[in-house]
């Protein structure tokens, strides 16, 4: 009977465990110009999530730096072409543009730097996009959010 109970207890414990809300991730870019993720998957039910950007190069942010965006796919090249006219200075970033959803700052190797947000400003099964703004980097460094 105690087994039986023990055994439960374990499952129960081990099923909320399994069930807990992951409401962060660390992205990594390098010096090739990549992230190490194509796509952010969020929990609908966090009502933060945090992004963690880990630039795991060497080189400085002017050679090689990166950024994180979050926009709607819609907004993405809207944006992209207003960042890159405000240049280095400012992240190639329009900051105060309402379309950025959430933003970290350029970092060069071996920095990191995070951004928390609202899980509010985003909807189930809408599309979002996340990039690299530094000119010429979204090409390769740019992903999918997909909250569910």
């Amino acid at each position: 009977m105690l087994n039986k109970l023990l055994t439960i207890t374990a499952l129960c414990l081990y099923g909320s465990v399994a069930m807990a809300q992951n409401c962060a991730i660390t992205i990594e870019g390098n010096d090739k110009m990549q992230f190490n993720t194509k796509e952010i998957k969020i929990d609908a039910g966090c009502k933060e999530f945090e992004v963690t950007l880990k630039h795991v190069g060497k080189l400085p942010k002017v050679a090689m730096g990166h950024a994180f965006a979050l926009v709607k796919t819609a907004d993405l090249k809207a944006v992209q072409d207003a960042g890159r006219l405000l240049g280095l200075a400012s992240s190639f970033l329009p900051k105060d543009d309402a379309r950025l959803i959430a933003h970290i700052d350029l970092i060069g190797g071996g920095e990191t730097a995070s951004v928390k947000f609202a899980v509010s400003k985003l909807k189930k099964g809408g599309d979002y996009t996340f990039f690299c703004p530094f000119t010429g980097h979204h090409v390769m460094m740019i992903g999918k959010v997909v909250v569910g």
